[in-house]
C-alpha cells in the first residue's frame, strides 16, 4: 500500500484510476477540434436542406465561444465532456433527425462525419499531457504503484491517444466503455479495472476532471476521489461529488 499526498491530505491506496480526457491529456486540444470539425459539418448538411440547429450551437454539445464565434472551452457537465462515443453520436444525430431524416440515416451521416474529423487528428496527433502530470507518473512507477486508464472513448482510440503522447507504458490496463455494459456513472469502468488489477473498489484513489468521474468512482465504492480542474472559482460547482479538488498535478506526491 502506497500513501498518497494531496495538499494537506493524505490517502493510502494500492492503485489509481485515472479519467483519460482533461485528466491525463489536454481536453481542449484533442476533443476541441473534433467537436469544431463535427458541428460544422452538422450545421452545414442543415443549411443546405434549409434548417439549422434545434437551438444554440454552444447548447448542441456543451461547447463555448468567443465573441467573435471562436470556440474556447467546453461545458464540464456537457455530452461533449461526459458523453459516451454512442451517447454523442445519438444526440448529434438527433439534430439531423429532428429536421426529418430517418434515424438509420442521421446516425450513419454522424459516423461519416466522425470519420472525417478523426482523420483530421489522426493526421495532427494533438495530444498534450498535462502540466505536471509526467513527475507524478514517474512517482508512481518508482514505488510501483498499479495505474490504470478508464473512459468513456473507445479502447482502441484510449490506446492511441496514450501512446502518441508518450503515456501508455504507465498503465497496465486501458479500458473504455465498449468494454462495458454501461459507461459513466455507472460503476462498471471502476469494477472491470479492479478486477483486472485484483484489488478492490475500496482500495483505489480515482482522479478525473467530470463528475461523472466522481459519481462513478462512488458508485463503485471508491473511499477517495479527486477532481481535477483548470480553475478554482468554478471547481466546486463542477465536481461536486468531488472528495478532493486539485487544479494541478504538483499537488498530488508519493511518500515513500
Amino acid at each position: 500500500m502506497v500513501r498518497l499526498q494531496i495538499g494537506t491530505q493524505q490517502v493510502d491506496c494500492d492503485a489509481l484510476l485515472f479519467d483519460k480526457d482533461g485528466t491525463l491529456l489536454d481536453f481542449m486540444q484533442l476533443w476541441g477540434s473534433w467537436a469544431e470539425r463535427m458541428l460544422t459539418q452538422i450545421e452545414n448538411h442543415l443549411q443546405a436542406s434549409g434548417h439549422t440547429f434545434t437551438g444554440d450551437r454552444e447548447h448542441v454539445f456543451g461547447t463555448r465561444y468567443n465573441q467573435e464565434g471562436h470556440l474556447i472551452d467546453y461545458d464540464r457537465c456537457g455530452p461533449l465532456a461526459m458523453a459516451s462515443v454512442e451517447e454523442s453520436t445519438a444526440i448529434l444525430a438527433w439534430q439531423l433527425y429532428a429536421t426529418g431524416t430517418p434515424w438509420d440515416q442521421a446516425i450513419a451521416q454522424i459516423r461519416r462525419f466522425s470519420d472525417i474529423a478523426i482523420e483530421h487528428i489522426e493526421k495532427e496527433h494533438p495530444v498534450q499531457p498535462l502540466p505536471g502530470l509526467l513527475p507524478f507518473l514517474e512517482q508512481c512507477r518508482a514505488v510501483q504503484l498499479p495505474l490504470a486508464v478508464i473512459t468513456a472513448d473507445w479502447t482502441s482510440e484510449a490506446v492511441k491517444h496514450l501512446r502518441w503522447s508518450g503515456l501508455e507504458s504507465y498503465f497496465e490496463h486501458i479500458i473504455g466503455s465498449d468494454q462495458v455494459q454501461q459507461s459513466k456513472p455507472a460503476p462498471d469502468l471502476v469494477y472491470t479495472a479492479c478486477e483486472r488489477l485484483g484489488i478492490s473498489p475500496t482500495q483505489t484513489v480515482m482522479i478525473g476532471d467530470s463528475n461523472a468521474d466522481m459519481q462513478m468512482g462512488q458508485n463503485a465504492g471508491v473511499p477517495c476521489c479527486i477532481g481535477i480542474s483548470s480553475s478554482e472559482q468554478s471547481a466546486h460547482t463542477e465536481l461536486p461529488d468531488a472528495h478532493i479538488i486539485i487544479t494541478h498535478y504538483d499537488q498530488l506526491s508519493i511518500i515513500k
